[in-house]
């Protein structure tokens, strides 16, 4: 790079990944010297973040070579899926149908927010193109996740251990609704801390992922800022929505027809 201008990535060899993965020894010796006990976990831990990018990179060279909607389509529903999985085995209590629920809710908040993204707000052609879908697609699952994970674990476990304050309301002639309204609004809440967390230090404490990323691969910092301001709408977008329906589907799940809680649909 000559005279300030920018320039493409440099490339990595094995050689420096692997100096980069012997720091993760440090942490493994805190924890033996500590006590901890996390060396084990930390060494699946890191041996499954280079095996699942390497794999994620093979599987999506082809995807992007091909240029159809079709296996673009089936990598996002794939996500969509593994995300929701994720999303409710999270949680600390379980009901019947949680996965399916957590699933939708990946899929309406996290899914139907990237496509608007990239189909309306970015306007790509197509609005498949997989070199922004899939990339802002990925981004808003994980952060959904984190959302709705800690959506429902808050609704199921309010509705679990404050279910003689809601039944006291069903008794004076609440319907399920009036009664669990303040257990979503406080899950809601809880769903929604990390995005907020997050944009209040954007650009001063943190530079995101996807602005880094712009930035290392030689685009204007200009431009790598827009493009964050965006997934970071697009990101809190996503997560409300997404931890909105998970928590919903949630608390009615626990509630018959005639307005009773169930709490017998609970399981650890």
């Amino acid at each position: 790079m000559a005279g300030g201008c920018l320039s493409g990535p440099i490339p990595l060899s094995g050689l420096q990944l692997g100096m980069a993965a012997a720091l993760v020894l440090v942490n493994g010796a805190l924890s033996v010297w500590l006590g901890l006990g996390l060396e084990r976990k930390l060494a699946v831990a890191s041996v499954r973040t280079v095996v699942q990018l390497l794999l994620v990179g093979v599987v999506l060279a082809p995807v992007f070579s091909w240029q159809r909607p079709g296996p673009v389509l089936a990598v996002i529903l794939g996500m969509v899926v593994l995300a929701g999985r994720e999303a409710a085995r999270r949680s600390s209590r379980r009901y019947r149908g949680m996965l399916g629920a957590s699933v939708l809710a990946m899929l309406v908040g996290a899914g139907g927010t990237a496509l608007l993204g990239v189909g309306v707000i970015v306007g790509a052609e197509p609005w498949w193109r997989p070199q922004y879908l899939i990339p802002l697609a990925g981004m808003m699952m994980g952060n959904t996740l984190t959302g709705v994970s800690l959506g429902l674990d808050r609704s199921l476990t309010m509705l679990d251990e404050g279910r003689g304050v809601i039944e006291g309301r069903l008794a004076l002639g609440a319907t399920w609704w009036e009664a669990a309204r303040p257990v979503a609004s406080e899950a809601l809440r809880s769903g929604m801390v990390p995005i907020l967390n997050a944009m209040s230090v954007v650009g001063l404490v943190t530079l995101p992922g996807m602005m880094t990323g712009q930035i290392l691969s030689g685009t204007d910092p200009a431009i790598a800022a827009r493009y964050q301001i965006l997934i970071m709408f697009l990101i809190a977008a996503a997560t409300a929505l997404g931890t909105t329906t998970a928590v919903l589907l949630s608390v009615r799940a626990l509630f018959d027809g005639q307005h009773r809680l169930r709490p017998e649909r609970l399981e650890p």
